[in-house]
């Protein structure tokens, strides 16, 4: 792997035209800050325009030598650290920007001071200089860019102070300070801190903690609801892994501490105890704040691969955040997405993300000692002693999935987190000794020594450019020898990203992981471009699109040509290029080379893209290569490559010939039905009856299992039934019946889908089912074993042969199921009852024509699967229907256990069918209707016919009175005769309940 790519990301420099020597910088949106060192007391401002030219916009006095400074975006103001009399001052510097208007007007007030009406117009135009005392003093600062909270680290403890927006008049807000907490922390003196979004990082010389101020609701019943919080921190159990590296000995001597890391959770081991407290005026809306700690780590000063240094300490450290892919117009509306912090050892440094997950993202291994460094989304620059270099960073690898965890997929990818870290450039310069960056700008502080400025001066000692030896040249007779003040200008994106795709040119052929990893970082530079909330306001905006796809074909070209164990990545890189398959091709196989080899990568993309992209068809020309090269390089994969829609135009003649070579090799069902399926696209019956006469029809219809796309195919958005399934239907729908059956039990096909399948191939109506889809339903009862889905057939199937009966409608086609067939095969479908074929035996003759769905509707409520109650409303039109109303109204209140209704209506309307029905269903526990229910009901139902009806009398005689006698106690008999009747009728049934009394 190279690690030092001598690319070219500095652009032209410049010098800026500083009258005294900086001591401290820093930048604004557009202007640059410098302090002088103690002679002049002073801070100059310098507009920064295209291309890093500078120009002054004044300069204010402060009140002693600046310490430590710093710009917030948010507020526009500048906050800096001074010093008189040996003592520090912290002062805020608002609208600085009325001096380049000419305004010299000053205003000093305190922070929190109430604004008095009387100056309170002038203050538009005029500087305001805000003092915030401290008891102690101020050692560090830090604005947070999200909001412009102003963060200062003292001995044991940090201060915060909210940025606050006092409107004074409808036309005049002023920026004011709050100091509203508080943070105490024991044994701690912080010589770094960085604030964003809440998360703070603090470094002493060899320690880092990053913590984070959660807030929590007040009135939740928590002990941390108090003026003063404190958080309980848990110390390590003895034998726990960092109860021996944290204690500090204390006796003749000190002992080094181990060196730690501690992640997340783990980080509160640190036994760095934190007291938060409250300093706002309480309010109903006042903030309650805990800590959560982040990350601890802990270094020892001979923690470095170039051996023990005394100078070995922190520095540089910086909180950056990365918001959300820009969708609005205006970046007021950014949304955080991630978090990361950077600090470093003088010849290490390391890069973290410390928002969802808290996890070290990079380690920085330097050639020489740093000075220090700054990280942006981009890259990371670090000055040494005689360099400027430029690495690259991880961030928009990271923030990509937090925006989408699902980015790793066969649609969409992103570089790895974990690809190893280069150096872009490494740029010699005389004696860096500060650095800061804003938008495409690097500031760069040089001081030479004596001896180095004579060497400086040599021709073959030039800088970046030869504009900036001229600026140079008129500059220097202004300022002091040994220094300057350096506005270097990055190259923009697509130069950078041009040069580094031109560079991985170099290693195509020799180094195949070097030149994946640099095109991997040209797609990272335009990524973190894109993430970048100016994205939408920038004029490279459609440029930038149009790198991002031209580098995920790059990047899909690799994948695709190389032999490399992320193979699979060509086909989310291609979908992301926005390349359809013949541009791919076109970019991958070459014209009449018929010894072209194909690596994985090029098949598991076309594979992919062959059985999931059906909104594009190959042309014939395409479609024949992209079968070669199956043919060549996988070609157990053919029969489900011809299967593709995007292969309708293939030469099926030429398709035959590779899968007749194919199957000698290696034979299958689903290689037979390709065949076939071929043959039916040429009108060869005679192959086609062939080639379907080589496997019995149940094994046919599984073969279809290993590819369902020889009876349905995409084609915009819905799925058709093809020639195969056409052909199917008109001569062997049986076969087409069983395959779909197939399909559905293994999870190819859902039963909403078949529906819309049977109906598209049947040519129906929207409101129509064909006999088809009603075979399939049929035969799908048969195999199924989900009771959800065999319900819900039960109700189709029930459905449709109401509706038949009830509108007099025949079949279309013949069924392919008798109602015999589905009581031999279906659980489903039961055994008519005898009564049921007794009423049906005295129908009208109009019921022959359907009579094939009666019977299978009466043989499904003769079973005991269907559930009744949601059956009644699908059985409801038949009502009325005759003896088939009849025969289904008593079957269902039979199935909910109406027995003595379903025995009204049958001595209603069909008496001669009662005793069968009593004989068949009152049994067990329902014997007792015989003689409560039945026996009442003959005797009274015959006295008001008298003799004109045989059938009662039959009944009554033949079998009620004889199974009552058998059933009831002599004395029980006799109670249930009626009184009028006649004792002959009666006698022998008495007598036999008698004699069984006596036997017994």
């Amino acid at each position: 792997m190279v690690q030092l790519y001598n690319l070219h990301p500095f652009g032209s420099q410049r010098v800026v035209p500083c009258k005294q020597e900086p001591a401290h910088f820093c930048c604004g949106r557009d202007v640059l800050f410098v302090a002088s060192t103690a002679a002049s007391c002073r801070v100059e401002v310098f507009a920064v325009r295209d291309q890093g030219r500078c120009d002054s916009l004044g300069s204010f006095a402060t009140l002693g030598p600046v310490l430590r400074m710093a710009h917030s975006q948010a507020g526009d103001y500048l906050v800096t650290i001074e010093e008189k009399s040996k003592a520090t001052f912290l002062r805020a510097y608002m609208n600085w920007r009325c001096m380049s208007a000419g305004s010299s007007r000053v205003c000093v007030r305190m922070v929190g001071h109430k604004m008095e009406e009387s100056y309170s117009e002038t203050l538009k135009e005029q500087m305001s200089i805000v003092e915030m005392p401290l008891s102690d003093p101020p050692l560090c600062i830090s604005c947070c860019p999200v909001n412009g909270d102003l963060l200062v680290g003292c001995k044991n403890k940090l201060v915060m102070f909210c940025l606050k927006y006092l409107v004074i008049k409808q036309n005049l807000t002023v920026l004011d300070f709050e100091r509203s907490l508080i943070l105490h922390i024991d044994n701690l003196i912080p010589a770094e801190v960085a604030f964003c979004a809440r998360h703070i990082a603090i470094t002493t010389e060899l320690d880092v903690l990053i913590l984070k101020l959660e807030l929590f609701q007040q009135s939740a019943d928590r002990t941390e609801q108090r003026a003063h919080t404190v958080s309980t921190l848990e110390k390590p159990a003895d034998g726990g892994p960092s109860t021996h590296t944290l204690q500090l000995e204390l006796d003749e001597f000190i002992i080094c501490q181990k060196p730690v890391e501690l992640l997340g959770e783990e980080s509160k081991l640190c036994e760095i105890p934190i007291t938060l407290e409250s300093t706002e005026l309480p309010t109903e809306d006042t903030k309650r704040f805990q800590v959560r700690y982040l990350l601890f780590r802990r270094f020892t000063p001979d923690q470095s691969p170039f051996g023990f240094c005394e100078e070995t300490k922190l520095h540089s450290v910086q909180l950056l955040p990365v918001y959300q892919t820009a969708h609005e117009e205006t970046e007021s509306k950014r949304e955080l997405l991630n978090l990361f912090c950077f600090f470093s050892l003088p010849h290490v440094g390391y890069l973290y993300s410390v928002g969802k997950l808290v996890e070290l993202i990079s380690t920085y291994q330097y050639s020489e000692k740093s000075e220090q460094a700054v990280l942006t989304p981009q890259f990371l620059h670090v000055i040494t002693s005689g360099n400027l270099q430029c690495f690259t960073v991880r961030c928009s690898a990271a923030a990509a999935r937090d925006e989408d965890p699902y980015i790793d997929t066969t649609v969409k990818a992103c570089p790895p987190v974990a690809l190893d870290v280069c150096t872009l450039r490494m740029q010699l310069f005389i004696g860096p000794r500060a650095i800061c960056h804003f938008k495409n700008h690097i500031i760069l502080l040089t001081k030479a020594d004596t001896e180095d400025i004579t060497e400086r001066r040599k021709p073959t000692r030039r800088m970046l450019s030869r504009k900036a030896d001229s600026i140079k040249s008129r500059t220097n007779s202004e300022s002091e020898p040994g220094w300057n003040l350096y506005i270097i200008n990055t190259v923009s994106t697509i130069q950078l990203y041009r040069e580094m795709v031109d560079y991985s040119r170099t290693y195509e052929n020799v180094k195949t992981e070097s030149c994946i990893h640099l095109l991997s970082e040209a797609h990272l530079l335009v990524r973190a471009a894109i993430m970048d909330p100016s994205f939408l306001k920038s004029d490279e905006k459609e440029e930038l699109l149009r790198a991002f796809r031209e580098s995920c074909a790059a990047l899909g070209d690799c994948y695709s040509r190389f032999d490399t164990k992320d193979y699979h990545l060509a086909l989310p890189y291609y979908r992301m290029s926005g390349l359809s398959m013949t541009e791919v091709l076109k970019r991958l196989v070459s014209e009449g080379d018929e010894i072209q080899t194909y690596e994985r990568g090029f098949i598991f993309y076309l594979t992919h893209s062959l059985n999931e992209d059906f909104n594009e068809e190959l042309s014939k020309e395409s479609a024949n290569k992209v079968l070669q090269i199956f043919y060549l390089a996988d070609p157990v994969q053919l029969p489900h490559i011809l299967c593709s829609p995007c292969m309708r135009n293939v030469c099926p003649l030429t398709a035959v010939k590779y899968l007749q070579k194919v199957e000698k090799m290696m034979p299958s069902v689903v290689l037979t039905l390709t065949k076939a399926f071929m043959a039916l696209k040429m009108e060869d019956l005679m192959m086609y009856e062939h080639e379907m006469d080589s496997y019995k029809e149940t094994i046919l219809a599984c073969g279809f299992i290993g590819q369902p796309k020889l009876l349905r195919q995409p084609k915009e958005g819905i799925a058709i039934p093809t020639e195969f399934a056409v052909h199917l239907k008109e001569m062997q729908p049986g076969l087409l019946v069983a395959a779909t059956v197939a399909l559905h039990e293994n999870s190819k096909i859902e039963l909403e889908e078949a529906d819309i399948f049977f109906k598209m191939l049947c040519s129906n109506r929207e409101n129509t089912i064909p006999q088809l889809l009603v075979d399939f339903w049929e035969a799908l009862l048969v195999v199924c074993s989900q009771e959800e889905i065999v319900q819900e057939l039960l109700l189709r199937v029930t459905s449709q042969y109401v509706w038949r009966i009830s509108k007099k409608q025949i079949p279309e086609t013949k069924p392919l199921k008798t109602t015999e067939d589905l009581i031999n095969s279906c659980n489903h479908f039961g055994l008519i009852f005898p009564w049921v074929t007794s009423i049906m035996s005295v129908g009208s003759p109009s019921d022959k024509d359907y009579c094939e769905d009666i019977s299978k509707l009466q043989s499904l409520l003769c079973s005991q699967s269907i559930n009744i109650a949601s059956a009644l409303p699908v059985l409801e039109p038949l009502a009325e229907a005759g003896n088939v109303g009849l025969t289904i109204h008593v079957l269902c209140n039979t199935r909910l256990g109406k027995y003595e209704e379903a025995i009204d209506q049958l001595l209603k309307r069909c008496p001669g069918a009662a005793v069968l029905y009593a004989q068949h269903e009152l049994k067990d526990d329902n014997r007792a209707v015989w003689w409560n229910k039945l026996l009442p009901e003959l005797c009274k139902r015959t006295r008001l016919t008298g003799n004109d009806c045989p059938v009662l009398i039959s009944s009554l005689k033949a079998e009620t009175l004889s199974v009552v006698a058998m059933e009831l106690e002599l004395k029980d008999f006799l109670s249930l005769l009626p009184e009028d009747g006649t004792a002959a009728f009666f006698l022998p049934h008495l007598l036999h309940c008698s004699q069984r009394k006596l036997l017994i």
